[in-house]
């Protein structure tokens, strides 16, 4: 009974798993537990600087939100907790890097570093309530799954595995061994986990038992992770090709084959509005038609795209390593607004209802808004 109510509990703290993300709340590192990048709440064409909070360190990591309250990690091994107005809440020092971005799930932020120690944090004191470890790095964020009564999180590894806990004690609940480095985050979706890896193999798992329901062999690394729609999952892979994949009937919907100027894609697309976005080392943002993958437009920036980006019912939201953050109109293309941040980006924003977040690569977390 008591484990049902932890769970219940949270239900209600992690709308997430539901694909619903309340005004507060970006709890994954793309809003939702399926890691497609969509929201509801639309930006103003001129968004307001509202402040910026220096780490003295650089970042690859990316923020997430939970009550308003900002979580982060960054080169030192520090884990963030920072207020809606850019005032340190708490620091928890893991000692290694922290390339991963943080999870929270009910009351605690959940991180993996490259000491390869997966670590549950009490999001309100910074406290650490367990750790769990695997035999290798973790560069990828965890993610959650809540089936009937039970619940669990999930993290893939360097050592080859994805691993789930116990969210409240960090038990090994199983593990799925690959045949190479699980450095993405595992997508949840209709009470499946959908994952790649280096071995270029997606892996279609049930969440209570870690068996494997489906393989699909794409060839080439994988170095992000999918995003699911309606069991279709969107990826790209290290050659730089892209994918639309029915992950029940196992057909390759479209793909958009390597073009031959193309870079490798390191992000997760954003789908939402029959969409998919993508960009690219070749420093270019792609917008497909998500049914049939007609591309619709590009934009070129003049840094490569690593990080992912947000898609708005009539906009697009994403960072480059050319430095700037631009919002693009979602029909055309077209810019509406860009910012110089002074330093590569590499992170996926964070997004609350009239506010976003971006991390720059030289320690910095950047709030942008309505003054």
């Amino acid at each position: 009974m008591k484990y049902l109510v932890i769970i219940l509990l949270s239900l209600i703290l992690n709308p997430s798993v539901f694909g619903q993300v309340s005004d507060n709340n970006w709890p994954v590192f793309r809003g939702n537990s399926d890691l497609c990048g969509n929201t509801n709440h639309e930006f103003t064409t001129d968004p307001a600087f509202l402040w910026s909070l220096a780490t003295d360190a650089r970042t690859k990591s990316s923020p997430v939100i939970s009550d308003g309250v900002i979580y982060f990690g960054n080169d030192k091994g520090t884990l963030y907790a920072i207020s809606e107005e850019g005032k340190v809440l708490w620091r928890f020092q893991t000692g290694n890097p922290i390339e991963a971005p943080p999870l929270v799930f009910g009351n605690k932020v959940f991180i993996g570093s490259y000491d390869g120690i997966f670590r549950a944090i009490n999001k309100k004191t910074g406290k650490p309530e367990w750790s769990y470890s695997t035999e290798n790095q973790i560069i990828g964020s965890g993610n959650s799954w809540i089936s009937g009564r039970y619940a669990g999180i999930i993290v893939g590894s360097y050592d080859y595995y994805l691993h789930c806990v116990n969210p409240e004690s960090g038990k090994l609940l199983w593990k799925i061994e690959t045949l190479n480095y699980v450095n993405g985050t595992p997508a949840v979706s209709n009470n499946k986990i959908i994952f790649g890896g280096c071995d270029g193999v997606i892996r279609v798992t049930d969440p209570r038992t870690g068996i494997q329901r489906d393989t699909f062999n794409i060839g080439s690394y994988i170095a992000a992770s999918p995003a699911v729609v309606n069991n279709v999952a969107y990826f790209g892979d290290y050659d730089g090709a892209f994918y639309c994949l029915d992950i029940n009937s196992g057909e390759m919907v479209w793909n958009i084959p390597v073009g031959e100027m193309a870079g490798s894609i390191l992000g997760i697309p954003a789908v939402g509005h029959n969409s998919a976005i993508i960009g690219n080392e070749d420093k270019y943002l792609y917008c497909y038609n998500a049914s049939n993958g007609r591309l619709v437009w590009k934009y070129r920036t003049n840094g490569r795209i690593i990080g992912s980006a947000v898609v708005t019912p009539s906009r697009v939201l994403f960072g480059s390593m050319d430095g700037n953050i631009y919002l693009l109109g979602l029909t055309n293309g077209k810019k509406l607004w860009s910012f110089n941040a002074g330093a590569p980006i590499g992170s996926s924003p964070a997004v609350t209802q009239g506010r976003f977040y971006f991390l720059t690569e030289d320690g910095r977390l950047i709030a942008f808004g309505i003054k």
